[in-house]
């Protein structure tokens, strides 16, 4: 009986350390922001400008599961379109981590409220996105390609577009 209770006890005790981790935030985001934005956002809007065609015209792969393109894979088509919006709505809180910073090594303006309206506005973008593919129609992803573009570039004016180039990008 005695050992039961010591493996009952030793469990719950991992179970909860287990727990404790999967909450606990990270030190730092793994990412600066130029590589968050090449490796999310870039990928998942040209998904969807690229859905201002028909999705299902695109060339067939070889073999779907190994497709480099997110249009031709397994979960490809339509299914691709939806899930880019998704991604750029739930990329959107990723650009409010505390402690990211800019490929020049300056922190990202994550606090500053038109940095916060801008990730609020990309994230609309992103769900107006999904709702428009699950429409599969190419005139919606027209529509809605105009929103997420003005969202990105409404940013991109302020904080990247800079006469200095990269050193002084995250700068207002």
């Amino acid at each position: 009986m005695a050992r039961r209770i010591t493996i009952g006890t030793f469990s719950a005790v991992v179970i909860w350390c287990a727990a404790l981790f999967a909450q606990a935030p990270a030190s730092k985001p793994d990412a600066n922001l130029l590589q968050l934005m090449r490796g999310t956002l870039y990928p998942a809007s040209n998904v969807l400008f690229a859905a201002q065609e028909d999705p299902s015209k695109q060339p067939k792969p070889a073999d779907a599961s190994t497709s480099p393109n997110p249009l031709t894979t397994t979960y490809g088509g339509w299914t691709a379109v939806e899930n880019a919006g998704l991604a750029i709505a739930e990329t959107s809180r990723l650009l409010l981590i505390p402690g990211r910073v800019c490929s020049n090594g300056r922190p990202a303006p994550v606090s500053s409220a038109d940095w916060i309206k801008y990730t609020a506005d990309l994230r609309k973008a992103g769900l107006a996105a999904y709702q428009a593919a699950k429409k599969k129609s190419t005139d919606a992803m027209g529509d809605v390609s105009g929103t997420v573009s003005d969202a990105c570039q409404a940013c991109h004016d302020k904080y990247r577009e800079k006469k200095g180039g990269e050193k002084d990008r995250c700068l207002p």
